[in-house]
């Protein structure tokens, strides 16, 4: 069933595909859906890329329901919904966590999910389910090794520079009051909402990346 999931989510426009055994991760009203099938779109958080994550998941949904599993679809964060059953969630489960369990990369420096191929730009989704899906191996740690590219340049010196491990999830990576305070001011400036500095200066996925074309569409 994996291969068929990540053959039919690729064919759609899904960039990679990973299935993870997230149990020890969630808890409370979710916790009947051990697994997660994390969905990654090459590309930031546009709307154009949001509307694609939606569309893989609720193709994923389809195939899901018709086998006769129950599912939870948790929107990309920036889609995000107020005042709603979901919105409890937020705070609870992230797309990196799932990811990182399922192998599609580890949490930088700069809080991002960083994937070797696709570096800090892939957009994310996840889907729970109790399908019985056989989960991929895991990325412990953080792999980022000596590179400190992130935390030497950023503008607002909001990145501290600690890491992160499947045994240490939530080290106190970013500022983000620093950051958020930076961004305010730039915004103000010249009307871009973000820096975007901790994504160009990635040496991950620069490859498959025109750093150019990428950071003028996210700061638009």
């Amino acid at each position: 069933m994996e291969e068929v999931i990540r053959q039919l989510l690729r064919r759609e426009g899904a960039t990679v595909v990973g299935f993870a055994d997230v149990g020890q991760a969630i808890d409370g009203d979710i916790s009947h859906l051990p697994r997660a099938v994390s969905i990654g779109v090459n590309g930031n958080l546009r709307e154009s890329n949001l509307e694609l994550l939606r569309h893989l998941q609720r193709i994923l949904s389809d195939l899901l329901r018709r086998r006769g599993y129950r599912f939870f679809c948790i929107p990309p964060d920036s889609d995000r919904i107020t005042d709603t059953f979901i919105s409890r969630l937020y705070p609870l489960f992230t797309h990196k966590i799932a990811a990182t369990c399922a192998g599609l990369g580890w949490i930088g420096r700069n809080g991002l999910l960083i994937s070797p191929s696709y570096g800090p730009r892939l957009a994310l989704a996840t889907v729970l389910t109790d399908a019985p899906l056989v989960a991929d191996s895991p990325i412990e740690s953080c792999l980022c090794s000596e590179c400190n590219l992130c935390v030497e340049h950023c503008p607002s010196a909001a990145i501290t520079g600690e890491t992160w491990s499947r045994d240490n999830p939530f080290p106190d990576l970013v500022r983000i009051d620093r950051c958020s305070a930076y961004k305010d001011r730039t915004r103000l400036l010249n009307g871009k909402p973000n820096c975007g500095l901790c994504i160009s200066i990635c040496p991950y996925g620069r490859a498959t990346t025109d750093f150019k074309t990428e950071l003028s569409e996210d700061r638009r």
